[in-house]
């Protein structure tokens, strides 16, 4: 009988788990697994940064609810996947990483001298869901399947497997591979009927329900589930910055982040509050007053696939451990059959009055696009996305100010189409994050509204979605400064000079301003679209002609760098970093 390769074994693996898509630069140190991802159909998307092969990773499984795997080298690749894995951990998204690392006996104690080595578990197991070292060909089977079962257990993250190059590279005896169904749960946790049936008493008693979804709910691609469950319950739905897209926007039901104020008020008016797939973090204000209303004004349900998140920073009255997709089919049915002993004129009347402030804070941002002067005013940006690319594109935010500029006039109009990282906010993470987007779904747009300071992390992976036929337009908004910080260096030294003059001589903050790259220029070097524009006109007809080539693009905007920096409700993006008062 043929021998095979621990290579081999892992690509039958990760075929059987169904993974079509693999992020990560080649490497001898696991030849053997990149030889068997083309035998098994497998496709590799090579980056020119591990950590960027993450990112793509983590998109990809956010956007389509399956596991995103990324593979890294032992040593200096290892050292360079390792911010990847801190974001994608953070925004809590199913990645696998696939590790090599130095021959059995060299390493695990490390002798001293060792080339390309160090501690890899040991690193990366505390900034991860979990993290072990294979060692032995016999046992790796056994270490894929125990890594597939975390990736699939609980709250999805980043679950990574390290393998000597000498199991992955060497040969043995073939292994039966079991089907996931014999080693992890391959369905959905099902809700306990009683603690459903209880939930939906509560929520058809209420005066004033409110529905707060998380990113459980996009994990678990639950999003018409949610949409029939606020419609039927007549309920407003928030969500945590990170599961915006979990709802569209166009919804009557819908309170977009962008109206903090407003979310103040529905969130203190609701006397029952139903959190699915959310533990309620510092976004979230905590789920503590005064943003929230608290017991006993207010009953709480929480479900959640994961129970360490259950009643983390919230106390509730109802705690359910199951799946957001199954929880939310089963209350659906449970709620039908009780809705038809609800008033629900008062419901919809609330409704409506919700509707008419949404309508009324838009006009008031609104004002921000009566501003045509140039270079433009960054609120166009997200505004001429919103009306160029298709209902579907998937629009990809990156940045400090240019992130809330795009928060506040970007409308998620279908779900499932807006990404970023929310819980890091991590600079650059943007590019590889549309690329990923683009390889999970290569018949939609996608675009990444992103700041020059943040470009310039990962500008090299422009040749990477050339070459791998990635199509993404990006759209740098060109201030030449690190905005958000100049603009808390200039309240912390000048504050009153600040609200003057709305901004300070360079010489009066520190290292804040930045240096002229042409990101059109630099595109084109790599064989994609550029444009350069400073004006709404110019962006549309940009994002046309960008469009109509076919290719990667991106598109140099220069916006007035003193409005850019007074970005909406900044103060209260900044508050939501500091302990609210009713502790």
């Amino acid at each position: 009988m043929d021998k095979v390769s621990g290579g081999e074994i892992i690509a039958r693996m990760l075929k059987n788990e169904g993974v079509d898509t693999v992020f990560g630069i080649i490497d001898g140190s696991y030849l053997a697994l990149n030889f068997a991802l083309r035998r098994q159909g497998i496709r590799l998307i090579t980056p020119r940064h591990e950590a960027c092969a993450a990112h793509m990773a983590g998109a990809y499984a956010r956007l389509t609810g399956r596991l995103g795997v990324c593979l890294a080298s032992s040593g200096p690749g290892v050292a360079n996947v390792l911010p990847g894995v801190v974001v994608e951990q953070a925004e809590g998204n199913r990645v696998l990483l696939i590790t090599s690392s130095r021959r059995v006996g060299v390493s695990n104690p490390d002798r001293g001298g060792t080339y390309q080595y160090f501690d890899q578990v040991g690193v990366i197991a505390p900034t991860a869901k979990w993290s072990g070292s294979v060692p032995a060909f016999a046992r790796l089977p056994e270490f894929m399947r125990r890594a597939f079962r975390h990736s699939f257990k609980g709250r999805p993250g980043v679950v990574h497997v390290d393998i000597p190059e000498n199991i992955i590279n060497g040969k043995d005896a073939p292994v039966p591979l079991p089907l996931p169904e014999t080693y992890r749960l391959t369905g959905r946790i099902q809700p306990d009927p009683a603690l459903v049936a209880r939930a939906a008493d509560l929520l058809t008693s209420a005066e004033a329900p409110l529905i707060h979804a998380g990113s459980g709910v996009i994990h678990a691609q639950a999003f018409e589930e949610l949409r029939k469950v606020a419609e039927l319950l007549h309920a407003p739905v928030s969500t945590s910055w990170g599961a915006r897209a979990a709802l569209s926007e166009e919804s009557h039901t819908a309170i977009p982040m962008p109206y903090v104020d407003l979310l103040d008020r529905v969130r203190n008016e609701a006397d029952v509050l139903l959190v699915v797939g959310s533990r309620l973090g510092e976004t979230d204000w905590w789920g503590k007053a005064p943003n929230w209303a608290q017991a006993p004004k207010q009953s709480t349900i929480q479900v959640d696939n994961d129970e360490d998140m259950l009643g983390l920073n919230k106390p509730v009255d109802v705690a359910i451990l199951a799946d957001a997709k199954a929880f939310l089919a089963a209350l659906h049915d449970a709620v039908s059959e009780r809705m038809k002993q609800v008033f629900v004129c008062d419901r919809k009347q609330r409704l409506d009055a919700y509707a008419r402030e949404r309508s009324a804070r838009r006009t008031k941002l609104d004002e921000h696009l009566e501003d045509r002067a140039e270079p433009l005013n960054t609120a166009h940006v997200a505004d001429v996305c919103g009306n160029e690319f298709s209902r579907d594109a998937v629009c990809v935010l990156d940045g400090g100010n240019t992130t809330i500029w795009g928060q506040f006039f970007h409308d998620v109009k279908e779900p499932n189409t807006l990404l970023m990282t929310a819980k890091f906010g991590m600079l650059g993470a943007g590019v590889p994050q549309a690329l990923g987007a683009a390889a999970a779904f290569p018949e939609r747009q996608v675009y990444c509204i992103i700041g020059d300071g943040a470009m310039g992390f990962n500008i090299q992976e422009i040749e990477t979605a050339v070459r791998n036929r990635l199509r993404v337009v990006f759209l740098v908004c060109c201030d030449k400064q690190w905005g958000m910080v100049k603009m808390t260096q200039q309240f912390a030294t000048h504050p009153w000079k600040t609200i003057l003059f709305k901004t300070l001589k360079p010489e009066e903050t520190v290292n804040t301003e930045l240096g002229e790259i042409r990101f059109d220029r630099v595109a084109e070097a790599m064989g994609a679209f550029g444009a350069r524009v400073q004006s709404p006109v110019a962006l549309k007809e940009a994002i046309g002609n960008a469009l109509q080539s076919g290719t990667t693009a991106v598109i140099h905007i220069d916006v007035d760098p003193v409005k850019h920096l007074w970005a909406p409700n900044l103060m209260t993006f900044k508050k939501m970093h500091q302990e609210p008062a009713g502790r």
